[in-house]
């Protein structure tokens, strides 16, 4: 069962994600020693292989997995985290097979055990500096403010530096919208953790079976509507913090038991801040609104320019 609670307040700012100072909230002492004092943030890799080492010396072998836990090591997803999720900095993680492949990012199944239970994760990695194909970012990327001028100039000339920029940005793009949605209450998956280029999530699905994508279902009359009503709800969350999609599609939606959930968020768009904000609304709302009409939904209900501006209203821009 999937868990959605709503906060009172967001505590990170989309638009400056960049900006912040992510801190590590739990660490064991082991890894404390590590890293030394005055230093905060994720292990240097000489680190790691001293823990490693540490590990390996007293006779603590990795379990059955493929890699130790890296919860103490991320920032990590809003509190109160999930009853079903595993913070034990003791469990190991095991890869269960390849869920998605895509032009960006590829997503894995991941299960993440300790002594006692265990969650599926879904693992989502930005591929590395050679495989990487970024062709849309440019349009995206407008609005979003960098630290340094350096990193924005680099990411401007697609400079191999830029390139590797770009795809903890859209990590950290992807992690950060995320945790607002969730704490806003808006169906997306649970965000658990983010180091470099990857991002774990709340795996979708049962029994190891991914949900299916809306784009491979064919809904009877009363459930089509159910879902549209579903989708609307969800943007409308999105427009009242300000943001869209920036490219929904079918292919972008799955369904659960009957329960709409958004995904591939590292394009959102800051419809305020963007110049091309409100394009990006209104092509999501045609492109999603086209999909529920060709399958029979009454085109009034999806007509692109109402429901658009119910998005701009929502979004204080009407």
């Amino acid at each position: 069962m999937r868990e959605h609670e709503k906060y009172d307040r967001y505590e990170q700012d989309f638009g400056d994600a960049k900006d912040h100072d992510w801190r590590t909230k739990r660490r064991s002492r082991a890894v404390d020693d590590e890293v030394g004092p005055g230093r905060r943030g994720r292990l240097t890799e000489d680190a790691k292989e001293r823990l490693a080492q540490r590990r390996e010396d007293a006779d603590e072998p990795l379990p059955d997995g493929d890699r130790w836990s890296s919860w103490g090591d991320a920032e990590q997803g809003p509190k109160p985290w999930p009853g079903w999720l595993v913070t034990d900095l003791a469990a190991v993680d095991r890869e269960l097979g390849i869920v998605k492949t895509g032009k960006e990012a590829d997503v894995f199944l991941l299960e993440r055990a300790a002594a006692d239970r265990s969650c599926l994760l879904a693992a989502k990695r930005y591929r590395s500096n050679d495989h990487r194909m970024f062709h849309r970012d440019a349009g995206y990327l407008e609005g979003r403010r960098m630290r340094r001028s350096r990193e924005m100039r680099a990411m401007q000339n697609r400079s191999s530096f830029g390139r590797n920029l770009i795809a903890e940005q859209w990590a950290v793009a992807e992690f950060a919208a995320l945790t607002r949605l969730w704490q806003l209450g808006a169906p997306v998956p649970y965000p658990v953790q983010r180091v470099g280029t990857e991002v774990l999530m709340e795996f979708v699905g049962t029994d190891g079976q991914a949900a299916p994508r809306l784009a491979q279902l064919r809904p009877e009359p009363d459930e089509l509507l159910d879902l549209w009503r579903q989708l609307v709800d969800a943007l409308i969350v999105l427009a009242s913090a300000g943001l869209a999609h920036g490219d929904l599609s079918a292919f972008n939606l799955m369904v659960h038991d009957g329960r709409l959930v958004v995904i591939d968020l590292p394009q959102v768009v800051d419809v305020v801040a963007n110049p091309r904000g409100r394009e990006f609304l209104e092509r999501d709302v045609r492109n999603v609104g086209g999909w529920f009409t060709s399958h029979g939904l009454e085109s009034e209900l999806t007509d692109p320019h109402e429901v658009t501006a119910l998005l701009l209203d929502a979004a204080g821009l009407s």
